[in-house]
């Protein structure tokens, strides 16, 4: 959301939306991060598929290793690239 507000060319545009982000975003949506757990699934996961030749995109196994850990069902309208990933819940909100 930040790199959207950013690459905006109007400066009062991205002031706005960045004051939203802080303001009202910042505290209300939880942040999980890429913690130790979170990498060593990554890792894990990555190292499988591979071995299957289904190596993901690092950011995608970012992705689905945060949710893994976090017990958190991942939605995405691009459920095809998630379902390799073993033990994630992937939910498709874009039909």
């Amino acid at each position: 959301m930040l790199f959207g507000a950013r690459i905006s060319k109007s400066a009062r545009k991205r002031g706005l939306i960045e004051t939203y982000l802080r303001e009202v975003v910042g505290p209300t949506l939880p942040v999980f991060s890429y913690d130790t757990p979170a990498a060593e699934v990554h890792a894990i996961e990555r190292a499988r598929l591979s071995r299957l030749g289904k190596t993901p995109p690092f950011a995608d196994g970012q992705i689905a290793a945060i949710a893994r850990v976090n017990g958190l069902i991942l939605v995405t309208r691009n459920v095809a690239d998630f379902r390799a990933f073993e033990a994630l819940a992937v939910e498709n909100w874009g039909r």
